[in-house]
C-alpha cells in the first residue's frame, strides 16, 4: 500500500481475471474464449491493413465499425457506442449513469461489478438469486434502483427471455436497465429489439466469445441516442481513441461475416449439449446453459477436489471459493477435440474416486 494511494483505491479489491498460462498441453476451459479461430475474413482484413494506416491515428468515432453493428442489430449509427471491450463500455456507463448511485444486481454474477460499484462510488444491492439461481424479477422489481443484470448470467450461464426482460424495463420507466450481452449468439433470447420502444434500456456486448476476438478487445453497447451520447462524452474525456485501427477493421469484418457466426455458434452449442449429456450421466447436475460454458456440481465429489484433479491432468477450468459456489465449476465449451479430453479425463477422475465413496 502506497501512502499516495487515495482512499478509493485502497478500498480496491480488483477483478481477478481466469489465468493464462501458456503451454502446448494445456486444455485451456476457464476463460470462456470462443472454441474456434476467427473467421477468415476476419483475419484477410487484417493481412491487408497498410502502412499509412498504422501510422496515422484511427476514426475516434470508429464508424464504418458502428454503421456495420448498426445494420447487423436493425439500428441507427447514433444508437451503437464501440469500446476497448465490453469491461471498458460497462466501466463507462457505470460512470455516465450510475456513479455515486445505489445500484443494483445480482448476488451471484460478474465479479467485476463490485469492483465498478467500489470505483465509482456506487452503493452495490445484491439481490439473492433464488435456490436454483433464476433471478428474482420481483425482488428487483421492488425496487426503482438502476439494474445491472448479465443475461446469460455469469458464472450459472441461465438466461431470461426478453419477454421477462421488457416487463423489468417497462415496470419503471425510470429506472435503468443494463443488459449484459457478452455471451450473446449461443442461445439466449437477445433484448435488442427492446431498444427501439425503451429509452431506459442499454444492452452491452462483446466481440471476444461471440466472434473469437478476445485478444482484440472490442465491445459496444446499444442503446437511445441520448444515453449512447452520454457514453461517448465520458469516452472522450478518457480517451479519444480507444479501439486501433487494426481492431475497427477486424471487428468490421467479423459482424459483417454473418456466416460464419451461425456455423460457429452452432458447433459450440452442439459441443456444449455433448458436454452436458456425458457429464449428467457421470452423476454432474449441469444447469441449463445459454452460454458458451456450462456450470456443473457432482453429486458426491467436491469441487476443489474435481478442480484439482481436472489441472493435474493440464485441464484449466473455473472455480470461486464461496459459500455458495464453492462445489460448483465453470467449463467453457471448447472444440470437439477438447471436449472430448475433457469428458475422458473427467470419467476417468469419477470412476477413481467411486471406489472411495
Amino acid at each position: 500500500m502506497s501512502r499516495f494511494w487515495v482512499d478509493r483505491v485502497t478500498a480496491l479489491q480488483p477483478y481477478v481475471p481466469g489465468e493464462q498460462p501458456q503451454f502446448p498441453s494445456l486444455v485451456k476451459l476457464n476463460t470462456n474464449e470462443h472454441a474456434l479461430p476467427p473467421s477468415d475474413s476476419v483475419m484477410q482484413a487484417i493481412a491487408a491493413i497498410g502502412a499509412d494506416q498504422m501510422r496515422r491515428y484511427p476514426d475516434p468515432a470508429a464508424t464504418t465499425l458502428c454503421a456495420a453493428i448498426a445494420h447487423a442489430e436493425g439500428l441507427n449509427p447514433d444508437q451503437v457506442f464501440v469500446g476497448n471491450g465490453s469491461d471498458e463500455v460497462l466501466a463507462h456507463l457505470w460512470l455516465a449513469f450510475l456513479a455515486g448511485r445505489a445500484v443494483q444486481t445480482l448476488d451471484t454474477t460478474y465479479g467485476f461489478y463490485p469492483v465498478w460499484a467500489t470505483l465509482y462510488g456506487s452503493d452495490l444491492h445484491e439481490v439473492p438469486v433464488n435456490p436454483d439461481f433464476s433471478v428474482d424479477l420481483n425482488a428487483l422489481k421492488a425496487s426503482a434502483l438502476p439494474v445491472v443484470l448479465a443475461n446469460p448470467n455469469a458464472p450459472t450461464g441461465l438466461a431470461i427471455s426478453r419477454e421477462e426482460v421488457e416487463s423489468l424495463v417497462k415496470d419503471n420507466r425510470d429506472r435503468l436497465v443494463v443488459i449484459d450481452e457478452a455471451y450473446f449468439g449461443f442461445g439466449a433470447e437477445s433484448v435488442v429489439p427492446l431498444v427501439h420502444d425503451y429509452d431506459n434500456l442499454l444492452v452491452t456486448r462483446s466481440l471476444s466469445k461471440s466472434h473469437a476476438l478476445a485478444g482484440m478487445r472490442v465491445g459496444y453497447a446499444l442503446a437511445h441516442p441520448e444515453l449512447i451520447e452520454g457514453l461517448r462524452r465520458v469516452k472522450d474525456s478518457f480517451n479519444s481513441y480507444p479501439l486501433d485501427c487494426i481492431a475497427q477493421i477486424a471487428a468490421t469484418a467479423a459482424i459483417e461475416d454473418q456466416e460464419w457466426f451461425r456455423e460457429a455458434s452452432g458447433r459450440v452449442v452442439a459441443n456444449r449439449q455433448a458436454m452436458i449429456s456425458a457429464l449428467s450421466a457421470l452423476g454432474f447436475e449441469v444447469l441449463p446453459s445459454a452460454a458458451n460454458f456450462i456450470f456443473v456440481k457432482h453429486a458426491h465429489l467436491q469441487g476443489e477436489q474435481v478442480f484439482a484433479a481436472l489441472r493435474a491432468a493440464d485441464i484449466l477450468v473455473r472455480r470461486w471459493d464461496k459459500p455458495r459456489i464453492g462445489d460448483w465449476l465453470r467449463i467453457s465449451v471448447g472444440d470437439e477435440a477438447q471436449t472430448e479430453r475433457l469428458l475422458t479425463v473427467t470419467e476417468e477422475i469419477v470412476s477413481r474416486s467411486s471406489g472411495n465413496l
